[in-house]
């Protein structure tokens, strides 16, 4: 659009953002400490500023006005007059373009310069200075959509909790180097969606992606200059906007195309959210948007000296949820994505920081209210990464009915009881059963618990079994970053090795760990790859590696891997044993002989309380009772299924575990044994009472071969 706008009116103060109605564009900013706000308009290239308009209108601290003769396309940006007074929290700057909280479409990319900070960087006094350059010409534009889309009869997959198996990926990194996605479609939303790829997440078996941030984020200046990316995207600007980088037609309706094409293949769509923190950091950051538009609304300011900000976050900020404004403005950004976008549920990153009322983190606060009270937002899936940096974030278990939680307490007792540590035993059954003691106390079930052993933060499945240390010079940090609390083993050898032994020891241990996984209770995760052997060389932090290092190796698969995911996913489907709605109760059922579980010792006896806390215990035994469920299917029916029998030995040798007494006239049969190359078992058949070979640093899955066993 090259002419001018000619005519301005008083518009509306909501809904707030951008808004096409078919006519014109109304606009309306949030800024309750403002004296004035430009609305400045650009041209198609976003180079060349045409015209400042005064916003005509305040209502409620909301700025508003309506171009009549504007259309979507239309490239903006704003400029917010108001005090430049850091040490009473403001830091306005209306030299410096910003970027609006509401934008649906970001175009562009941030090309550093001093002059997105809102002082002078070499200046004596610092953030207190004041800096008059103009940064328009290396700011991203926000830009006016049309969201008309053709959703036709796209609906949301009906996935229960209990039935989900939660895929982490990332959109960029997953097909950058697939060879049946077409080039120009790599890394993109549009490539996410090509047939191969569905192809190869319904083979898996996977019935939610969880995709990490896609929402308009910034690489931070310092790896730029490193020639490095914020390649994981925690670093949002825009809560609205997809990330462009990722759109290989620049239009947002490339985003709605991918989630329609997954749901059309039974897939639901998660993101993973960053609300806690924006992108402009500290007091020493730059002025992209929320610090110009009303810093002290909009971030967590020190009481004491409001100059300074209160992190949570690691980040340098923290969002300020005790602002009206801010509340309503992360659930706009909320419904947004689920209304206009059809995606199924968030993850929400450092969700924690989310909930502090003041200090602490109060599980009843006012974004928790509001979101069960919500008729659209309470009635998608939320996953809370539970914990944040600051004093009591740490709060597994602590998150509230209708909540299910990343369980890293999971991930680090599997981890480390596959390595072979002692004293285990206790908490490995805790986490395996679904994480009792952390959820049903608040009336949760097992699917309150995420259970995962990797994720996009830290080693994938086969470092986790190849490093004892982490690796990470490639990040430029000297190797300072990323967590050295791995429980890790490299069984052996540190990194790549010939020595066949070793290689075979770290499959046996990857099958043992996803074979865990897929068996427990509660709602597993597995990480784009791991299924596939995956490395990343060891970097167990490649949050800035946006190159090999980070993107799938789709050309060294390891297929036998694959088929044993595909096989365990596919196991854990077609038995309601595996995936209980409700916790085991450990004693007889209805007045019935049988319970639904029982630990066993090698020598098939139950296990006693006191021999739980034992060190040098690793190995045990479950018998899972298919006869003893009392849960019933969609349709009331009551639920039953086969007898099952799981080994588990993290000691090194051989054990031979009796088995315990099969059905009258039945016998145990092995599906799985992980000491296997391929996790099977081609000749296991037992008696009950048998002895069964339990090879050291494996699992073995057996079924009680002649039970009967009813399905709905």
């Amino acid at each position: 659009m090259a002419e001018l706008i000619n005519a301005v009116w008083p518009g509306r103060p909501y809904p707030r953002g951008a808004t096409w109605d078919g006519e014109g564009v109304n606009f309306a900013l949030f800024s309750e400490h403002a004296d004035k706000v430009e609305l400045c308009l650009f041209d198609p290239s976003g180079r060349r500023e045409l015209q400042r308009i005064t916003l005509p209108e305040r209502t409620n601290h909301i700025w508003h006005g309506y171009l009549p003769e504007a259309r979507p396309g239309l490239l903006y940006g704003y400029r917010v007059h108001g005090p430049y007074e850091p040490a009473r929290g403001h830091r306005f700057n209306p030299h410096k373009l910003l970027l609006e909280p509401y934008a649906k479409d970001i175009a562009g990319t941030l090309r550093w310069s001093d002059a997105h900070f809102g002082y002078r960087l070499s200046h004596r006094q610092a953030d207190l200075s004041f800096d008059r350059r103009d940064n328009a010409a290396g700011m991203p534009k926000c830009r006016v959509i049309d969201p008309a889309f053709s959703w036709g009869d796209d609906r949301r997959p009906t996935i229960d909790w209990h039935e989900m198996v939660v895929y982490e990926l990332h959109v960029r990194g997953f097909t950058m180097q697939h060879p049946d996605v077409p080039a120009p479609l790599r890394g993109t939303y549009a490539g996410l969606a090509t047939a191969p790829v569905i192809e190869h997440l319904q083979r898996l078996g996977v019935t939610t992606v969880e995709l990490l941030p896609v929402h308009s984020f910034i690489d931070d200046r310092r790896l730029i200059e490193n020639d490095l990316r914020n390649y994981w995207g925690y670093n949002s600007i825009g809560f609205f906007s997809p990330d462009h980088r990722y759109s290989a037609s620049g239009h947002v309706g490339e985003f709605k195309t991918m989630v329609k094409t997954l749901h059309s293949a039974g897939i639901e769509v998660i993101l993973d959210v960053v609300y806690n923190h924006t992108a402009e950091g500290n007091q020493l950051g730059p002025t992209l948007s929320f610090r110009g538009i009303d810093n002290a609304a909009y971030y967590r300011l020190t009481p004491d000296d409001p100059r300074y900000y209160m992190d949570f976050t690691g980040c340098g900020n923290t969002l300020n949820m005790q602002h009206p404004h801010v509340l309503q403005l992360i659930m706009d950004s909320l419904r947004y994505w689920v209304t206009e976008m059809h995606v199924d549920g968030f993850r929400f990153d450092l969700a924690s920081a989310l909930a502090r009322e003041l200090y602490e983190v109060d599980r009843l606060g006012a974004f928790f209210d509001v979101l069960h009270q919500d008729p659209v937002l309470s009635q998608v899936k939320l996953i809370a990464e539970p914990w944040d940096l600051g004093m009591g974030g740490y709060q597994v278990g602590n998150f509230p009915p209708g909540w299910a939680e990343w369980n890293d307490r999971y991930r680090d007792t599997m981890r480390a009881y596959w390595k072979g540590d002692g004293g285990l035993i206790g908490e490995f059954a805790q986490r395996f059963t679904g994480s009792s003691d952390l959820y049903e106390p608040s009336g949760r079930t097992p699917n309150a618990s995420v259970n995962f052993i990797t994720a996009h933060d830290g080693f994938t499945l086969h470092d986790l079994v190849s490093y004892n240390d982490k690796h990470n010079e490639a990040n430029l940090e000297d190797n300072r970053d990323g967590t050295d609390n791995n429980l890790s083993w490299n069984c052996g050898a540190e990194g790549p090795t010939d020595d066949e032994a070793i290689n075979a020891l770290r499959a046996r241990q990857k099958r043992n760990l996803l074979a865990t996984l897929l068996l427990s209770q509660g709602v597993p995760m597995l990480v784009a790859g791991d299924e596939m052997g995956r490395t990343q060389g060891g970097n167990n932090n490649a949050y800035c590696q946006d190159n090999a290092i980070s993107w799938l190796d789709w050309e060294h698969t390891d297929a036998e891997l694959v088929a044993f995911v595909q096989r365990l996913i596919e196991l854990r489907r077609s038995h309601p044993v595996f995936h209980r709605r409700h916790f085991f109760q450990g004693q007889s059922i209805h007045g019935a002989e049988i319970k639904d579980i029982h630990w066993l010792k090698p020598d098939g006896t139950d296990m006693s309380d006191h021999e739980w806390g034992h060190d040098f215990a690793r190995c045990l035994g479950v018998y899972l009772s298919g006869e003893a469920l009392t849960e019933r299917d969609r349709r009331g029916h009551l639920l039953r299924d086969d007898n099952f029998l799981v080994l588990f030995n993290a000691h090194h040798d051989t054990l031979a575990f009796q088995l315990p007494a099969a059905r009258p006239g039945g016998r145990w049969h092995v599906l799985l044994d992980t000491s296997h190359a391929q996790g099977l078992d081609a000749d296991g058949y037992y008696a009950g009472y048998d002895s069964y070979p339990l090879t050291g640093r494996s699992l073995a899955l057996l079924v009680d071969h002649d039970a009967p066993r009813i399905t709905s």
